[in-house]
């Protein structure tokens, strides 16, 4: 059997797209007496972990919480220190994963952020946009209510214009208009730190994902618990509301 006829065995029961909140980096310096800035350091070298893994296993689409709408509420300290760190990783980290062959992609409210930073995250845009061997998805001023809103109001100004009709308003349409058009839904969504909740993250995208929750702090994941999510994920038959036959 030849690689590519094997990768693609092998690919029957990997999900196309992981979706992840990255919880804990908090509480994981708390733990150890460190700033906070220390444990989103170390959650950012979780990403590199993440990342590596989902090219490894296949997995086509990989989506990180990386700041939600809500963080805008934190201390100004840490929101400056995020930022700060967001700034670092755009200028010294994206050629290389331009060179690993990642496309890079940017949901949310990006206009809450300074300029500077917006033409960073253009910029890794463009460069990215044409490899192929994983798109990485990041999550930035993102809340999934938000999201939803603004498809709305997108929808709602067409209808407004006479460019349609309230009644061509369909999910496949709404789904166009979501921050996350042209991706599939998430196949697994994935939160870590032990809390069971989505907080706000691709609420609409989620409608049919399988839930993993796993009790480690985000820092610490590794590819062993990426390994973990996807034998829960080949374990469950996703039936997508359909009774299941006799």
């Amino acid at each position: 059997m030849s690689a590519e006829k094997t990768r693609e065995k092998e690919k029957v029961s990997v999900p196309t797209h992981v979706a992840v909140i990255m919880d804990g980096n908090g509480r994981w310096a708390a733990e150890r007496g460190l700033p906070r800035l220390a444990g989103h350091k170390a959650g950012a070298e979780a990403v590199t972990r993440c990342l590596r893994a989902a090219v490894a296993r296949g997995v086509d689409y990989l989506t990180l919480y990386a700041f939600s709408s809500e963080n805008w509420s934190r201390e100004p300290q840490e929101v400056s220190d995020l930022t700060s760190l967001m700034r670092y990783y755009l200028r010294h980290k994206i050629a290389g994963l331009h060179q690993e062959g990642v496309r890079i992609r940017f949901i949310g409210d990006l206009s809450r952020f300074d300029s500077d930073l917006r033409v960073e995250l253009d910029r890794a845009e463009k460069l990215t946009s044409k490899n192929t061997r994983i798109t990485l998805l990041l999550a930035l001023s993102y809340g999934g209510r938000g999201d939803i809103v603004q498809a709305a109001q997108r929808l709602a100004l067409s209808v407004q214009r006479g460019e349609m009709a309230a009644e061509q308003i369909t999910e496949l349409e709404f789904s166009q208009h979501l921050w996350t058009s042209g991706v599939p839904d998430p196949d697994v969504v994935v939160r870590t730190s032990g809390e069971y909740r989505l907080s706000n993250f691709l609420l609409w995208q989620s409608a049919y994902a399988e839930l993993v929750f796993l009790d480690v702090f985000w820092p610490d994941f590794n590819e062993r618990h990426f390994a973990a999510v996807l034998d829960h994920y080949a374990r469950r038959e996703r039936r997508f509301g359909v009774r299941p036959s006799a």
